[in-house]
């Protein structure tokens, strides 16, 4: 699958970029949007800390659809990330995680929203 970057122009739209990728990190990508929201970026899986996973089953059998249609049409939906002081969490996407898993890939693609301790904590209740 082809890496892309589309780009608006300014006069009519404030300045932003879109970029998708499905087997790696985009160039020129941070996870600071210039307005503070999420941006879209691949991660490596093991760089991706799961603190409820030890608390949480996956239904298998979903785990094997979402592998079967990633395998032919990739991941659809970017699991959200909460990135604190450089560190990032995820607490959704248990499914979409656990099937790139097994699928052997190193990278997912994620939602990326910036975080203080407090939020973690909060996430963590």
């Amino acid at each position: 699958m082809a890496n892309f970057v589309l780009r608006l122009p300014a006069t009519s739209f404030r300045g932003f970029s879109i970029s998708a990728s499905s087997n790696g990190a985009v160039p020129g990508t941070s996870t600071r949007a210039q307005n503070g929201g999420p941006v879209i970026l691949e991660l490596p899986l093991d760089k991706i800390r799961r603190p409820l996973m030890r608390t949480r089953a996956n239904d298998p059998n979903k785990v094997k659809e979402l592998m079967d249609s990633i395998k032919e049409i990739g991941l659809q939906v970017p699991i959200d990330v909460l990135e604190v002081d450089g560190v990032y969490y995820g607490f959704s996407g248990c499914h979409r995680y656990e099937a790139h898993q097994r699928l052997g890939l190193p990278t997912i693609r994620c939602k990326i929203r910036r975080g203080t301790k407090e939020t973690l904590r909060h996430h963590l209740r």
